[in-house]
């Protein structure tokens, strides 16, 4: 646990590099892949579901970084396949439009994470949005900065990593709360976790409340046809000189004069409540030692810029044994909810504490109070304690973003995300190719069965192959291209053995063999397996997507 802990703490601080203006993240934030160790599919797949209610199209994005040694910044299609940028210029030159068409409201489409990618998925409703190239990487929108070419557009994102260790997703409301989603994940145990659903009319009443509070209102950004684009995080409003720059720093002063004469005892690690660490302020510094009395840290006064971010005096590098950046973390956080300077314990893990001091964090606490389960990302750090909207899995087979209503309740949650993709459908009966009893264990032969619409009788058209709801390829036994070879399942590598066309004859193409998929011996009944054979034109050979 402690591990899987520490690596939760790298990703996410390699997804939050992405929101600096040029992206760039440090190598030892990245992960070393073992392939011998890879858990879930090569290319995960993940369902986009439209229900804000809103008639205008929607456009996807992802843009993130290759996590392996010597990865680079680029882009992934909806298929799933990465590619790097090409080169930039100053001042900054035009990226190429890389957006994915999105689903209409009410509906959903399905794209595909690569393994080794730390990444956003960035959804904008109306407009593309306008990203642009340096020498050193890519320029992310920046709505809080003036001309920016992405200020009108209403748009949001997700961050995620994937690799050998799972699948993490998130919702982020770090700089700024635009479009309110849920974020879910569905793993090869039949689990799935949700989380980043608001409350009936929960982004208007965000909207509303911040709009009561004088300190916070001006950080509301509405565009000239009056739709509210984003309420801006307190950071980004101040930066943008929107906010008092000044707001935090009576709280501050308290807070930390409040340790000069009494121990404040940091346990970072939830799961490891023996790993203590003891402060007292000296002056504007607080002063760190062990349970054996060894100086491990010291953390100087922040402003309210620094609290804000989290950054400034809050910086620590990130590496073992993690006690400097874990105390920091602990501080930061104790800051925002404003528990730190009445507390003898850091974190504080009861909420109805949070945001009870003179000068709260309105914009996080009222995004918490407005979330059907209270967690959110209101802050850098607010998954100290876990309070964020984070779901993961060790062993994913399928994730999903669902926009929220701008008005009104969510539908239920759908659990797991509904079916997408064909059936791949014989012309000369009208019944489907078939998962049988949905088993997709490797070399699971494949059958045509009654038409049921169950997630073992889709398919996926991906990269020349043909995929199932499960991540598994159509294959060709043993890569045999005799007739009567059998038609199967398989873990998706690639090669000629998997790629399958459907030509406007109807045949499905074995490219490698040159031969069909047939329904052997021309058996009508359900149960009636598939093998490859010479295409001869026959009925038991032909197909249509459905």
């Amino acid at each position: 646990m402690k591990g899987l802990c520490t690596l939760r703490r790298r990703l996410r601080s390699a997804v939050r590099a992405l929101a600096v203006t040029v992206v760039a993240v440090p190598a030892a934030l990245t992960v070393t892949p073992n392939a011998a160790q890879a858990i879930g599919p090569d290319l995960l797949p993940v369902t986009i579901t439209n229900n804000t209610g809103r008639g205008e199209a929607v456009h996807l994005y992802i843009l993130g970084q290759d996590i392996r040694p010597g990865g680079r910044l680029g882009y992934v299609n909806a298929a799933g396949k990465f590619t790097n940028w090409p080169a930039g210029g100053l001042p900054p030159t035009p990226a190429p439009d890389v957006s994915i068409a999105g689903p209409a409201n009410g509906g959903s489409v399905t794209v595909r994470f690569p393994r080794f990618l730390s990444a956003r998925i960035y959804f904008s409703l109306g407009r593309k949005l306008d990203f642009r190239l340096t020498p050193d990487g890519l320029v992310q929108p920046a709505p809080w900065a003036g001309g920016d070419p992405n200020r009108d557009i209403l748009f949001d994102w997700s961050e995620f990593t994937y690799n050998d260790a799972g699948l993490w997703l998130n919702s982020s409301q770090v700089d700024m709360f635009a479009l309110p989603h849920a974020v879910s994940v569905s793993g090869a145990d039949g689990r799935t976790s949700r989380t980043g659903d608001p409350v009936t009319n929960g982004r208007q009443n965000v909207i509303d409340q911040i709009r009561g509070i004088g300190d916070f209102n001006r950080s509301i950004m509405t565009r000239s046809d009056g739709t509210v684009l984003r309420v801006l995080a307190p950071g980004k409003a101040m930066d943008a000189g929107l906010m008092n720059p000044t707001y935090l720093d009576g709280y501050i002063n308290s807070a930390w004069n409040a340790y000069t004469g009494r121990t404040l005892t940091v346990v970072p690690r939830v799961n490891e409540p023996n790993r203590r660490f003891f402060g007292r302020t000296s002056g504007n510094t607080m002063v760190f030692t062990d349970s054996a009395g060894a100086q491990v840290a010291t953390v100087a006064k922040p402003t309210t810029g620094n609290v804000w971010g989290c950054d400034g005096v809050f910086n620590a590098p990130n590496t073992p044994p993690f006690i400097e950046p874990e105390i920091k973390r602990t501080l930061c956080a104790g800051l925002n909810r404003g528990t730190l300077g009445t507390s003898s314990q850091e974190p504080v893990l009861d909420a109805g504490q949070f945001y009870r001091n003179g000068s709260p964090n309105h914009y996080s606490r009222l995004i918490h109070a407005n979330m059907a389960d209270g967690r959110a990302y209101g802050f850098a750090y607010d998954d100290v304690g876990g309070f964020e909207s984070l779901v993961h899995s060790g062993d994913p087979r399928s994730a999903a973003i669902v926009l929220s209503p701008f008005t009104g309740g969510s539908p239920p949650p759908t659990d797991p995300p509904p079916a997408t993709g064909n059936a791949i459908v014989s012309n000369w009966h009208g019944k489907c190719v078939d998962v049988p009893n949905g088993n997709f264990n490797d070399g699971q032969r494949l059958i045509v069965w009654t038409c049921t619409g169950g997630a073992n009788q889709r398919w996926e058209f991906v990269n020349g192959t043909l995929r199932t709801q499960n991540n598994k390829c159509m294959d060709v036994a043993w890569g045999s291209t005799a007739d009567g070879a059998a038609v199967q399942i398989a873990n998706c590598s690639g090669n000629p053995a998997q790629q399958f066309v459907l030509n406007s004859a109807g045949d499905l193409v074995n490219p490698q063999a040159g031969k069909c998929v047939d329904i052997a011996g021309w058996n009508p009944d359900n149960d009636a397996v598939l093998h490859l054979w010479t295409c001869t034109g026959g009925a038991n050979q032909k197909w249509r997507r459905a």
